[in-house]
């Protein structure tokens, strides 16, 4: 884990400290066991951990506060160098997986296959019976279309430091574009509506597995999170 980190673009020298410091108290604990410095090492321990999740804090704030300065003086080389930070892609963490019937593989191929097929399973509903159809007649009040503004509102609260979907469009960037972007998607919206169809883009979305408890090859010990597109 800590190789891992040192690669990350916020990992700093004073981080490395950090790391050194917690070796030592590790090291001290594993020769003298004792309650002070076992207390030592766990509080080491949580003062690394807390020191991490500033530092790749602070340095998201300042890549967003550098694609609003882009996006504001129209730098659009630089904005969209800096989007591409953000679109790297899910790394996933545990490079093998079980079959069904437990035997492991490895290759990458072989690995998305297992999880498709076995959300494929879980998310498919059996024993459902078939449903005659039957025409019911309702009284929809009229409905207006959705105002420039609503969307606006919509767009201000959409949460920020969330991984996007297939778009790979961060709210961040739909955020810093201002009225200009605000506007067009307005008009997209209200092209749906009046066509009362979805785009087929938005109907997909990207299943992230989340570990949850026990072996890391099995699939079972998982739940998935689904990342909708951000538009």
């Amino acid at each position: 884990m800590d190789k891992f980190k040192q690669h990350k673009p916020w990992f700093d020298d004073e981080c490395l400290g950090f790391l050194d410091q917690r070796k030592r108290a590790k090291i001290q604990c594993i020769q003298d066991p004792s309650q002070s410095n076992v207390d030592n090492l766990n509080k080491l321990r949580r003062e690394v951990n807390r020191h991490f999740r500033n530092k790749k804090k602070a340095y998201l704030r300042a890549k967003i506060e550098e694609l609003e300065t882009n996006s504001k003086i129209q730098n659009i080389r630089d904005l969209y160098r800096g989007n591409s930070d953000f679109k790297e892609g899910y790394q996933p963490r545990c490079n093998k997986v079980k079959y069904e019937k437990g035997d492991l593989v490895a290759d990458s191929h072989s690995i998305v296959a297992r999880w498709r097929n076995y959300f494929s399973q879980l998310f498919s509903v059996h024993g459902v019976k078939d449903v005659g159809q039957t025409e019911i007649h309702t009284a929809e009040p009229l409905v207006p279309e959705p105002s420039a503004s609503e969307v606006e509102l919509a767009i201000d609260k959409l949460k920020s430091h969330k991984s996007p979907g297939i778009d790979q469009i961060p709210a961040e960037l739909i955020k810093v574009e201002g009225r200009t972007i605000y506007l067009e998607i307005h008009k997209l919206i209200i092209s749906i509506w009046k066509r009362e169809k979805l785009p087929e883009e938005w109907k997909e979305s990207i299943i992230v597995p989340i570990h949850k408890k026990g072996d890391k090859t099995d699939c079972n010990n998982y739940r998935g999170t689904s990342l909708l597109p951000t538009t």
